[in-house]
């Protein structure tokens, strides 16, 4: 989890390549009416997210249900979503990818062809609850290579 830009798809790409894994964006689970609307610059409402965070919680039951492993990367900005994706799957553990927002803005700035402009960052960082301890997030810098936060990842959560 974490802010547009925090490297949520190059780690959870880098831990799958890593762990074998497979691994699914969050991205992936909007509606086409959601990507229409962070593309003009209209942050997402709750009534936005609720089908789309029902959607990645469906796929993590799916890997759940086939006893298999699965990484996905989700914003997961406020404790209500993480109460949607995680709630009581004890198995299940959250990683915040945690930077500063300058750190965050220097980032978005060189990206390429995503939908999530900057105008937006305000928002997300102003929308972000951070995990509490008894969620028992691993909270990890954003600062290293996708090699190194991945790396920190699998001690973290010992796989």
């Amino acid at each position: 989890m974490g802010v547009a830009g925090s490297g949520k798809t190059t780690i959870g790409a880098a831990l799958s390549q890593r762990l074998g894994w497979p691994y699914a964006d969050a991205d992936e689970f909007h509606p086409p009416a959601n990507v229409a609307k962070m593309s003009a610059g209209q942050p997402l409402t709750d009534d936005d997210r609720w089908p789309w965070l029902a959607a990645i919680a469906a796929h993590i039951d799916a890997a759940r249900a086939a006893n298999r492993h699965a990484i996905v990367s989700c914003s997961a900005l406020k404790r209500v979503y993480r109460d949607i994706l995680i709630g009581a799957r004890e198995d299940v553990r959250l990683v915040l990818l945690n930077g500063t927002k300058k750190e965050i803005f220097d980032r978005m700035s060189a990206r390429k062809d995503h939908f999530m402009p900057l105008s937006l960052l305000d928002s997300q960082f102003a929308t972000l609850e951070r995990p509490g301890a008894d969620e028992r997030p691993l909270v990890v810098s954003i600062n290293g290579t996708p090699k190194e936060i991945a790396a920190a990842i699998v001690a973290g959560i010992g796989a």
